[in-house]
């Protein structure tokens, strides 16, 4: 089952506008929801244009893989439209997705300036525009852009931040109080009031949220039936709609799995 849409609608609230760029992750923290500051938005006109200069711009369909864990470090990738899904997969082949990056976010650290190999992946999860910075030009830029160092180090304090909450989440959270988070979490950046509940207006597959809580795609299909049973959720025209998100509030705090 897919949660269609993503673009904002007639009727969608200004909530969801103004979050459309925030950062996609597994956080108990609310100030990680809107996502760390632009790197471009600090710069002035003049400093944007260079940074923008040695930036090569690639277009990406849906799918398209930007970087692959393993591969060669070179550089950061500037999200300009679209939405990059980052993740890690273990030696067995399971996935663990470590955050969606949207417009305004920079992907590919964390060795910003080339060296070394990718930790994980990133891969498009909507048709995407990034810029290209390579590690070389981005380090010369840095050191004569001050605004730009800073953005960066911000940036990378705040992704160092989002993994260790992951980390913390995964480890201190069941499966159950988890996907009970992300859903609330989904329903804060995507919702949209409707006539049964809130609607979340965007794509995610059962897979997706399965990548995102540490669990089977089946254990979220079965989990999703469970809760529509207890009218928690409902789906409708292939959406879910939080019926119950103060039942969603207690299953966060202490369900189990």
């Amino acid at each position: 089952m897919l949660l269609q849409a993503g673009n904002a609608t007639r009727g969608t609230p200004a909530k969801v506008a103004g979050r459309a760029s925030s950062s996609l992750l597994l956080t108990e923290h609310d100030e990680a929801i809107g996502g760390p500051p632009s790197l471009i938005d600090k710069l002035n006109p003049r400093e944007r244009e260079l940074v923008l200069k040695q930036g090569r711009r690639k277009v990406l369909n849906r799918g398209q893989t930007l970087f692959s864990q393993g591969a060669r470090h070179d550089g950061i990738f500037l999200i300009e439209s679209g939405r990059i899904r980052v993740f890690y997969t273990s030696p067995q082949g399971r996935e663990i997705t470590l955050a969606y990056w949207h417009p305004g976010n920079f992907v590919g650290g964390p060795e910003v300036f080339g060296g070394g190999i990718h930790q994980w992946s990133g891969v498009a999860s909507t048709n995407c525009s990034v810029v290209q910075l390579p590690g070389k030009q981005l380090r010369t830029l840095a050191a004569e852009i001050p605004s730009l160092a800073i953005g960066l180090i911000d940036g990378l304090a705040f992704k160092g931040k989002c993994y260790s909450a992951l980390a913390q989440m995964l480890g201190t959270r069941s499966i159950t109080q988890r996907l009970a988070h992300l859903l609330l979490h989904l329903v804060e950046l995507y919702g949209v009031e409707d006539a049964d509940g809130t609607v979340i207006a965007a794509a995610f597959t059962h897979a997706d949220i399965a990548h995102m809580v540490g669990a089977t795609r089946q254990w979220v299909t079965i989990s999703l039936k469970r809760m529509q049973e207890k009218g928690i959720v409902q789906t409708k025209r292939s959406q879910i709609v939080v019926c119950r998100p103060d039942l969603l509030e207690e299953m966060r705090g202490h369900a189990g799995d």
